[in-house]
Parts: structure tokens; C-alpha cells; sequence
């Protein structure tokens, strides 16, 4: 009975050989072997955590929308918020390749790569920033 189990696991489908041929993208899982599980699942968080920035950054932009549209506000409100939800796709993208690009240092045992998106977040929420603080002055100015 035990042989049996042996030479039916080899070629179920469920089984690890087949499982492995199955699981997708195949440019993550064809690649090395598998990777310890806190390693794989605390890639999968940080990848999680990035998509829910993503998130927040199309709500936000979208709440700035309805904020500008109700109000009588500076076209700048809309620039921004188009801004932030284009980002927000973006950065969703972004944390997509970045899970895929960090799977495969995991299985190949190569050092992970740089998080190519934190820059980016990072300068455009600088540059998001003083550019609303510019308007804040101005309309400060104004008044």
C-alpha cells in the first residue's frame, strides 16, 4: 500500500511535482527551490502592505475629487488628486513586481533586491507636500 502511495504521489495532480508545474506566475514558482515559509508569507505581507498604500493613495485622491467638487477649490485639488490615484495604481503595480522580484532571490538564495518604489513614494509625497504647503501660503498671501 505504501508503494502505491509513492508512485500515485509522483503523478497526482495535488501532488508536489505537479503542484509546482501548476502554481502561477511560473516566473516566480519555476525557478529554485521552495523558500522557507516565514520567508515567503513575510514577502507576501510586505507586498499586502504596499497594494493597501496603493489603496488609500486612490481613495485619498478620490475623496479629493468629491472634496473639490462640493466646494469651490483650486483646479489644484483635482491635479493632486489625479496625481494620487495614478500613483496609487502605480504603486500597486510596483508592489506586484516587486513580490515577484523577491520570490525569486527567496527560491534562487540571492540577496533581495532594492525596493525600486520606496524612492519614488517617498519623493512624490515630499513633492506633494511642499507643493500644498506653496498653495496653503498663497492663499494665505491672498486673504
Amino acid at each position: 500500500m505504501e508503494s502505491q502511495g509513492s508512485s500515485a504521489q509522483g503523478s497526482a495532480p495535488g501532488s508536489d511535482g505537479g503542484a509546482r508545474r501548476e502554481r502561477r506566475p511560473r516566473s516566480v514558482y519555476a525557478v529554485g527551490t521552495e523558500p522557507e515559509p516565514q520567508s515567503t508569507l513575510a514577502n507576501q505581507r510586505t507586498a499586502l502592505a504596499w497594494i493597501r498604500t496603493g489603496l488609500a493613495l486612490v481613495a485619498g485622491g478620490v475623496a479629493l475629487t468629491t472634496v473639490a467638487s462640493t466646494a469651490d477649490f483650486s483646479v489644484l485639488l483635482d491635479l493632486v488628486a489625479i496625481v494620487a490615484c495614478l500613483g496609487g495604481g502605480a504603486l500597486a503595480l510596483a508592489a506586484l513586481a516587486s513580490w515577484a522580484a523577491n520570490e525569486r532571490a527567496l527560491r534562487l538564495g540571492e540577496p533581495l533586491p532594492r525596493p525600486h518604489a520606496l524612492p519614488w513614494l517617498a519623493g512624490g509625497a515630499v513633492a506633494v507636500g511642499l507643493v500644498l504647503a506653496a498653495n496653503a501660503v498663497i492663499q494665505l498671501v491672498r486673504r
